[in-house]
């Protein structure tokens, strides 16, 4: 069996909405790696805790909950999008809403909660590679990877694809709330003291501004060679 050392990563760091996730599915399939979506673990925690009535201010029992927590990915029976299991119950569509979004950026500045789930991140390295998504995969999680990449996209581009995203799974939304909570959440992101988001050192920075899926993938395989 191959050290974890020795199997490659590959990251792709980015705010929310930059179209970090479906970029990471798709080279994931594409090379026939595992994929790490680190977002949804911290969304998994604050849901989690969410269920257990926990105040997300009370960064002791919050840890708690991060240790404790089992979080599993399964491909999905019909191909779309990896679900994914909290304590057993399928949380996919509640992880994808603002409310998680926002809880899982509210405990992701306790420092312990990192900690704890620093661990659960790198156990995903196993053969054959990992494409790892995130924010601070390429600064602090997978420092030594292979190749990193940070994407990213204006914040108006951003908010109208989470729109899209949240008004085709029936969900009321307005955009200029969405993107109001997108710039703050930037704000927070970049300017935590613990791993704030930015590009990696030797990163490939793409802008996936009115760029078309294909397009960016293709731009990751300009440099990665499957």
């Amino acid at each position: 069996m191959a050290h974890p050392a020795a199997v490659p990563v590959l990251t792709i760091d980015g705010p929310s909405g930059s179209g970090k996730g479906t970029i990471s599915r798709l080279v994931a399939e594409r090379l026939g790696w595992r994929l790490l979506d680190s977002g949804a673990l911290y969304r998994a925690v604050g849901y989690a805790a969410g269920e257990e009535g926990i105040d997300l201010s009370d960064a002791e029992a919050v840890t708690r909950c991060a240790r404790m927590v089992k979080i599993r990915f399964q491909p999905s029976p019909d191909g779309g999008e990896t679900r994914v299991l909290v304590n057993g119950h399928d949380a996919t569509d509640e992880l994808r809403t603002e409310t998680a979004g926002a809880a899982a950026s509210a405990i992701a500045v306790i420092p312990s909660v990192r900690e704890a789930l620093v661990d659960l991140q790198l156990g995903f390295r196993k053969a054959p590679g990992l494409v790892a998504d995130g924010r601070d995969m390429g600064t602090v999680i997978f420092p030594e990877a292979v190749h990193k990449f940070f994407l990213t996209a204006s914040a108006v581009e951003r908010a109208k694809r989470r729109y899209k995203q949240l008004k085709d799974k029936g969900l009321s939304v307005t955009l200029a709330v969405l993107q109001r909570e997108i710039e703050a959440r930037d704000e927070r992101d970049a300017s935590r003291p613990v791993a704030p988001l930015k590009p990696a050192e030797g990163a490939v920075v793409i802008d996936t501004t009115g760029m078309p899926i294909d397009e960016v993938v293709a731009k990751v395989f300009a440099v990665v060679r499957p």
